[in-house]
């Protein structure tokens, strides 16, 4: 999975911490979001998607295929 969380956090010019407050979370929850060590919850998802106006796979690319 291709986590673009940093990369949207970087282009509004936001800190972590910046980026934190906005979402009601720690500061240490997106650190480790963007360092793949957690992944946030659907409702979380949600949310920093509704942050950044982008759908949740433009944030959390997923390049899992079913087997046929």
């Amino acid at each position: 999975m291709e986590n673009r969380l940093k990369h949207h956090r970087e282009m509004h010019g936001w800190s972590q911490g910046e980026l934190a407050k906005r979402l009601g979370v720690s500061r240490q929850t997106i650190n480790a979001v963007e360092t793949d060590k957690y992944d946030p919850s659907l409702p979380l998802a949600l949310r920093m998607a509704k942050l950044f106006e982008v759908n949740v796979p433009d944030l959390f690319i997923d390049n899992w295929e079913p087997k046929a």
